[in-house]
């Protein structure tokens, strides 16, 4: 019975697994290292239990007293005023609080103590915005950790959770402190209340859920750079230990103090509604208190214990029964019989499997792992047996067996990531070809924060833009006003001829020096400088480049502009200049407007069947300080036909707007531009109609092999996710080389290739946005392939069934496959977004996304680890995934 029984699950994995050829040449990566054993040793040990959790696996770092007890700073406020305040940290180190200063010193007088009410032993914000303060936002003004708009000291206190902050920077680069500069501008230099002048030294910040900062300078006499010491090493060490713990674990330990209201370090029977609502799990709150009372019977708890409310260990054992008695059959459970059968040997029902059959039965047949050996096997086992996972999991304490819990989470963790590791790993190797056989992340109007004519210009997009990976930031400065001191000229950026608000170029270039000081090994940043300014004031420009970035800045000899263009690895943690380097002292063409106007032109030569661009344009003259066209590399320069091009100088390139990119494609130019693009650089940018700042799909451009497909980064719609996806590629640098079909000299046909998706399940999705408050979710999954086929733009998009409101472990129809033709599969992005269904369908809501290039795609049963719009894995968002599982009909091999 039990071979007929095994035999019946093997033929059914056989038809959901059908042989999948593993694409790529490269050996599939080994997820774990190892210590070169071939074989499990033969005298195997249990494995020792774990002797602590994660509650407390921060509490060993030391901090000093004052910041236990409140280190005196000063909060920069939503509307740019500083307010004295106290900075502590909670004892188990796990949350960052500020209180208004007055408010401090009257709660530790009324204690009698030397230190703060205390926080909950796993605290976070509270969601009812008991613990809400100001925190700034780079767009609209602040929003809390849980996204609640900012209105100052609510109840005088602000909290954000370790697990949320993405960095920590010192000094002035966000927007808030942009806001206190232009107020202190304004006030005058005399001070009576207390409050100091700004001071660059003593100030840093927060940043948190990726679009968030809470602001701070440090009273006089404080010690910065021991705070930021202090509080990098906590960030640090959060991260190795959350490698440790399970998803629910994560997510519990995120929303404690949410849930945990009266900081009884328990949670009681009136909490059990908030906690089920925090994991986006719906029972009627008529049933909480049987929920509650039921599995609190389970544990064998009387009625005087349950009084005293649930353990955190006891709530970590909530949620895996939760997740695990669903009346719907389980994906892993499914998979897990049809794998390993049913039955083990000795006809029990399996509850654990071998490193041999989970090498041989998983690794190298259904993941395609052909060349995984026993010992990676080990090694991954090795990983699962140190998780901390609910106490009712079944722990398996042999060394070359694992659970079926370990092998879900296995499954879900970053290890089995459906991105290749192998292609999303920094390779220094390949950094050492010209600049134009790369695809560069780059990003349009840099400076706007929203709209592109009435919005806000802010230097913290800069530092946005550089920390989500752009490596080709723009600038469009014009004439400014002159210094009411020395009468220089003061270059300004901002969108001309618009209400949009108006910044310093010399601000943007001390950001990009701190950068540089901060991240001395970065590839080159390029400065596209769209030069509206007179001569004066380009040789203020000049004159403030090399003051400030010194030898940061690129200056390129002028020998070297006869050969090729020098490599990233070249200009490593150097600035080089986009813009004019004109021959004589005078140019016909220099920005993008010009370029979007010759669009028109160009719409009116297809129409009269024209081969070239004319027109009766009135071509632009500007001048160029020779001072600063000497410090540029890439020469802006009219496109005219493409033999002309070619035969330019290398450093010589062109803009295009999406427009002329669609029509310069449609009459199969492709090639003669794929041809320009491996030798020059081309750069093309939205259309001028996307007023909104919506972002055109880069997918045509990088079929060309365009190098920078400059996007609005301000707008977190679908085309920048598949952009995001895309560099995350190389170790997410910003810089990765094009597939070698953009590299042939003959026209070749790209490979194509058949793709089936299913999506399987979901875990610990949160809100949309992070939000603590709100309905339970009813997700669903948007499965969207960007590709292109002969000149067009080619997208297919499928969605599956919404999961009534259940965001905690949402299981989808596991008989539904979803299928897709891709037409170029070393540019194709495929893209999965999570929805919270709605009503009506133009009222549904975002939740989280991830997007990955076919040609980084790994087939099997694969986690989709689900970034926010800001492309950040913390807070909320950090353990939030997808369980799918991947087939691809051919070898996805790069020519």
């Amino acid at each position: 019975h039990q071979h007929q029984h095994q035999h019946q699950h093997q033929h059914k994995l056989a038809k959901v697994h059908p042989k999948i050829i593993m694409f790529g040449t490269a050996s599939m990566p080994r997820l774990f290292s190892h210590n070169g054993a071939k074989h499990p040793p033969q005298d195997q040990q249990p494995l020792p239990q774990l002797s602590g959790n994660f509650k407390s696996a921060l509490e060993h770092i030391s901090v000093t007293d004052a910041f236990l007890s409140g280190i005196n700073v000063f909060k920069v406020t939503s509307k740019g005023k500083l307010e004295p305040a106290t900075l502590t940290i909670s004892r188990d180190k796990f949350i960052i609080s500020v209180l208004p200063r007055a408010l401090t010193l009257e709660r530790v007088s009324s204690s009698g103590g030397s230190s703060l009410k205390r926080p909950g032993i796993l605290s976070r914000v509270r969601s009812n915005g008991a613990s809400i303060g100001s925190v700034g936002s780079g767009s609209v003004g602040g929003i809390s950790v849980d996204g609640m708009m900012d209105a100052g000291f609510r109840d005088n206190q602000t909290k954000v959770d370790i697990g949320s902050i993405d960095r920590i920077q010192s000094g002035q680069n966000t927007l808030l402190f942009e806001k206190a500069r232009q107020r202190e501008k304004k006030q005058t230099m005399q001070r009576n209340n207390g409050i100091p002048l700004l001071n660059d030294d003593r100030s840093f910040s927060l940043i948190f859920r990726g679009a968030n900062t809470l602001d701070l300078m440090v009273d006089e006499g404080g010690d910065r750079e021991q705070i930021l010491y202090i509080l990098n090493s906590i960030v640090t060490e959060y991260g190795r230990a959350k490698m440790k713990v399970g998803n629910e674990v994560l997510l519990l330990r995120y929303i404690w103090n949410d849930v945990d209201r009266d900081d009884s370090n328990t949670i009681n029977e009136k909490e059990m509604g908030e906690l089920l609502n925090r994991i986006n799990f719906q029972v009627k709150e008529k049933n909480h208190s049987i929920v509650y009372h039921k599995f609190a019977k389970t544990l064998g708890l009387s009625k005087e214990a349950r009084k005293h409310g649930l353990t955190f260990d006891q709530c970590v054992t909530l949620l895996h029964k939760t997740k695990r008695d669903t009346w719907r059959v389980k994906p892993v459970v499914q998979l897990f019989f049809d794998m390993f059968g049913q039955f083990m040997s000795n006809n029990k029902v399996r509850k654990k499997v071998s490193a041999d059959s989970f090498l041989n039965r998983f690794l190298r047949t259904v993941q395609g792992e052909e060349d995984r050996e026993i010992e990676d096997a080990m090694q991954i086992f090795a990983g699962m047996h140190e998780l901390e996972l609910a106490d009712v999991a079944n722990h398996i304490t042999q060394p070359n067996y694992i659970s079926l819990e370990q092998f879900e989470a296995y499954l879900l963790s970053p290890g089995n990531d459906i991105f290749n590791p192998d292609r999303e790993k920094f390779t220094k190797s390949d950094m050492t070809k010209p600049l134009s056989e790369y695809w560069i992340n780059s990003s349009h109007n840099t400076y706007l924060t929203g709209h592109q004519l009435t919005g806000l210009s802010s230097v913290e997009m800069y530092s946005k833009a550089l920390y989500r990976g752009c490596r080709c930031i723009e600038l469009d400065i014009w004439d400014g006003s002159k210094d009411e001191f020395t009468g220089n000229p003061v270059p300004i950026v901002y969108h001309g001829h618009t209400m949009v608000s108006k910044i310093l170029f010399e601000d943007i270039i001390k950001t990009l020096q701190v950068f540089l000081m901060l991240h001395p090994k970065s590839y080159p940043l390029i400065l596209s400088l769209e030069n509206h300014c007179s001569v004066p004031y380009q040789q203020v420009m000049a004159s403030q480049l090399k003051s400030i970035l010194g030898n940061q800045l690129y200056v390129p000899e002028e020998s070297s502009l006869q050969g090729p263009l020098p490599s990233p690895l070249q200009l490593r943690g150097k600035v080089v200049l986009k813009g004019r380097r004109p021959v004589g002292a005078t140019d016909d063409y220099d920005t993008d407007s010009d370029a979007a106007d010759d669009d028109m032109t160009e719409i009116q030569s297809v129409w009269t069947e024209k081969t070239s661009v004319s027109g009766s344009k009135t071509l632009k003259t500007v001048k160029i300080a020779p001072e600063l066209a000497k410090l540029t590399l890439f020469h802006g320069s009219k496109f005219k036909t493409w033999d002309d091009s070619t035969e330019s100088l290398s450093h010589h390139m062109h803009s295009f707007s999406e427009s002329r990119v669609t029509s310069l494609c449609k009459r199969n130019q492709s090639h003669n531009w794929i041809l320009y693009n491996q030798t020059h650089m081309s750069r093309t940018f939205p259309s001028g109609t996307r007023i909104d700042s919506s972002n055109y799909s880069p997918i045509l451009a990088w079929s060309t092999g365009c190098q920078m497909a400059a996007l609005n980064i301000q707008t977190p719609d679908e085309a920048l996710r598949v952009n995001d996806g895309r560099f995350r590629e190389n170790g997410g640098i910003g810089y990765v080389l094009k597939p070698s079909i953009l590299m042939m000299k003959e026209e070749t046909e790209p490979r194509s290739t058949h793709l089936e998706v299913k999506i399987l399940s979901g875990s610990c999705l949160p809100k949309p946005y992070g939000l603590s408050t709100g309905e339970c979710i009813d997700p669903y999954v948007k499965i969207s392939l960007f590709d292109c086929h002969d000149g067009k733009e080619v997208e297919s998009s499928q969605i599956t069934n919404h999961v009534f409101k259940n965001g905690f472990s949402p299981i989808w129809n596991f008989e539904d496959s979803f299928h897709f033709d891709v037409k170029n599969s070393s540019v194709a992005v495929m893209q999965w977004t999570v929805m919270d269904k709605n009503s009506l369908p133009k009222d549904d809501e975002f939740i989280a996304s991830a997007s990955v290039p076919i040609s980084c795609m790994r087939q099997g049963i694969r986690s989709v680890q689900l970034f926010d719009q800001n492309m950040t894995r913390s807070g909320a968002f950090d353990f939030a995934s997808l369980l799918v599982m991947v087939t691809f009909e051919e070898s996805q091999a790069e020519i």
